[in-house]
């Protein structure tokens, strides 16, 4: 009986080994994979079918998006994309640090490649075990992928407006065009919807969204050496 119950622990423990394995090998695999293959769905998409939103998403390759898409997402959502190391932003994560400190609430230092980790493979929310998974991911895509690889499947899978996933299905939906079209204010505005992509609309822009995307557009120019990397 002993010998038994010994059995049943033992298979127990190799089977919460296992499946711990598969847990943190298995993005892993899908990394290198999706660095040469696009991902066909993630589960953003398929929580918001199950939501009752639709799934309009097409893939294009980056060199069929405008350049200004790339520019704009880079000045809204992370200046330093094209400078960091294992997909961290140094300089803001201390800046929320020392805010957190000083009894502020941070507002979040969020990359490029972390935001394509999350979009990737994660679930929508900002609970620790989902930022501690993310941690985890970041530093592989950053390391496996090329930055124009981080940025071609960031816009292809982020969310731009309720099931409107990425660049190309975006551009179609908001501005009857291909994304290779889109104009520089166009591009702007796309950037400035993807804090809020459900409430904010780059098609009907609130005065407040359009101030937003004329200061994108202004600032480009002034971050233009930061951003030879979407080149």
């Amino acid at each position: 009986m002993f010998g038994r119950s010994r059995l049943r622990r033992s298979g127990r423990l190799r089977t919460v080994l296992m499946a711990t394995l598969i847990v943190l090998a298995g993005p892993s695999l899908l990394i290198v994979v999706f660095r040469f293959v696009p991902p066909p769905v993630t589960p953003l998409m398929l929580i918001r079918v199950a939501q009752g939103y639709g799934l309009h998403h097409h893939w294009v390759a980056y060199d069929r998006i405008a350049p200004a898409l790339a520019d704009s997402v880079i000045a809204s959502e992370d200046n330093w994309f094209c400078q960091e190391n294992w997909g961290f932003d140094i300089r803001a994560m201390q800046t929320q640090i020392d805010a957190w400190q000083e009894g502020e609430r941070p507002r979040g230092a969020s990359t490029i490649t972390m935001q394509t980790a999350k979009n990737l493979f994660l679930w929508p929310g900002r609970n620790p075990l989902r930022k501690l998974v993310e941690a985890w991911l970041t530093p592989q895509i950053a390391v496996l992928w090329p930055k124009r690889r981080v940025l071609e499947v960031y816009l292809n899978i982020v969310e731009f407006g309720p099931g409107i996933y990425g660049a190309e299905a975006a551009s179609r939906a908001f501005f009857h065009k291909p994304a290779s079209a889109l104009s520089r204010r166009e591009a702007a505005l796309l950037a400035v919807v993807l804090p809020r992509p459900l409430a904010w609309s780059a098609a009907f822009p609130s005065p407040v969204l359009r101030e937003r995307a004329a200061v994108i557009e202004e600032r480009i120019p002034q971050i233009r050496p930061l951003l030879a990397c979407a080149r």
